[in-house]
């Protein structure tokens, strides 16, 4: 009866993880779509606990504890961490997965090779590849986190061949996983703690040539590791909530990254080993290279009179806090009939969806958020494009400079509309580290100051006109 129970506890846990995981894809639903996804962790947690398992009198303190105190750490950290710092939470939380997932690989392992759990070829495999994922994921995730953070340079670390280090060191660390599961217990822990070491540092070399401004992508891919490394614990365990949710989260990660691949005109191989940003053979600049300047007054007037308006928001939006000042002058040109739209691209920000999320928390109406696709249609026969802190998305290196790092990215081409306004706080290079022509062309001119202050500026005009 109780089998029965905990079996039906799973299956209403897995059906909630799947429609809370649909709602997720609007921000009109995705609040909903959370806590629907609460309710099932919960009701699968419950499950659990109460499953009879064989040895496990006696835990329920040390869970108890557990669970009260990573909801603590949880619900303190969501709560303080400021909009421009969610990709490094995001990195932290999929590391902390991965780590879970090693650690209960490391704990059948000495279960195993002290004699108290037999284990055959098969079952041994999973064991181990729950291992070498999450120690990849947590050590991989944590690089991450400090490259975002801005307490790693992208090449401090690197190597010379860099790449053909992380394929020798993969090799070496799979021959000894493939050691360990045709050796059997004859093995020893020692050569199994080996295996765990070389993961970890896998983890670490794996991240080390990406460019920063590949990150997006990479949180995308160490997330579909955390969930490959949850449903190999789901298999070890037997249970199938883990197996579930470990799959949802491995495939809307994959499924995720290969998107924002395409998005980028990219392969994942070119990503992993292409450091996007890195070092390229641009053209030489010609031709007028003078930046004209606006001042906020005009800036208001131009939005004023304009027929349709479009918001590129990038990473600077984030860091200035800017996005409800954004959409209170987004209300006013609404009111004097201008049409606003914001033009939003995949890889903008520094993980994926973070300028929807940006301005889902503003209240922006999604149906405004145009894809790249639709923006760029948009932008053609717009009258004024505003850029606020983006650079390397909208770039025009991408399409007309075979020598840039980032030629062939399909990107916001923002310097068709009649006109463009770029707000930015300095003349610095975006996060790939290359100069972007756009601050020069004839349709623009430059905003200089910190965005949030500017845009409260341009309030302040629209109102006065």
């Amino acid at each position: 009866m109780i089998t029965s129970l905990v079996n039906i506890g799973y299956l209403v846990g897995a059906l909630a993880f799947v429609l809370g995981l649909r709602r997720l894809s609007s921000p009109d639903t995705a609040r909903k779509g959370n806590l629907l996804a609460l309710a099932g962790m919960l009701i699968a947690i419950v499950a659990s606990l109460v499953a009879p398992i064989e040895g496990s009198a006696g835990n329920f303190a040390w869970i108890a504890g557990g669970i009260t105190m990573g909801a603590l750490v949880g619900w303190i950290a969501s709560r303080k961490v400021k909009m421009t710092d969610m990709p490094q939470m995001v990195s932290i939380f999929n590391g902390l997965g991965g780590a879970c997932a090693a650690l209960l690989g490391i704990v059948e392992l000495q279960s195993f090779y002290a004699g108290t759990t037999a284990m055959t070829e098969g079952p041994l495999s999973v064991v181990l590849m729950a291992t070498l994922i999450g120690a990849v994921s947590f050590t991989g995730s944590l690089l991450a986190y400090a490259k975002l953070q801005g307490l790693i340079n992208d090449n401090t670390l690197a190597l010379p061949k860099h790449n053909l280090l992380n394929i020798a060191l993969l090799i070496v660390t799979l021959s000894l996983g493939v050691y360990l599961v045709t050796s059997g217990p004859e093995a020893g822990l020692t050569i199994g703690m080996i295996f765990l070491a070389l993961s970890l540092v896998y983890g670490f070399s794996f991240v080390i040539p990406i460019g920063g401004a590949d990150m997006p992508v990479v949180i995308s891919l160490l997330n579909s590791f955390t969930g490959l490394s949850a449903a190999a614990a789901g298999l070890i365990y037997g249970n199938t909530i883990m197996l579930v949710g470990g799959i949802l989260v491995g495939a809307s990660g994959t499924i995720l990254t290969v998107l924002m691949c395409q998005a980028m005109n990219r392969s994942l191989l070119n990503v992993l080993i292409g450091g996007f940003g890195g070092p390229g053979k641009s053209k030489e600049a010609s031709g007028d290279q003078n930046i004209r300047e606006i001042s906020i007054s005009d800036s208001g007037i131009q939005l004023f009179y304009s027929s349709s308006v479009v918001f590129v928001p990038g990473y600077g939006l984030a860091v200035a806090q800017a996005q409800k000042v954004v959409k209170e002058l987004d209300d006013l040109l609404e009111q004097n009939g201008v049409e606003v739209r914001y033009a939003i691209h995949p890889v903008a920000g520094r993980m994926p969806g973070h300028m929807n999320v940006l301005l889902a928390e503003a209240d922006v109406p999604y149906p405004k958020l145009l894809d790249l696709d639709e923006a760029n249609d948009f932008i053609r026969q717009a009258d004024l494009v505003v850029v606020i802190g983006a650079n390397d998305v909208v770039n025009p290196a991408a399409l007309d400079d075979p020598g840039s790092p980032i030629y062939g990215m399909p990107v916001l081409e923002v310097w068709r509309a009649k006109s463009v306004v770029v707000m930015k706080r300095s003349m610095g290079p975006g996060y790939a580290g290359i100069q972007n022509p756009l601050f020069f062309h004839e349709r623009t001119k430059m905003l200089f100051g910190d965005a949030k202050a500017s845009l409260q500026k341009l309030v302040s005009e629209v109102k006065a006109l």
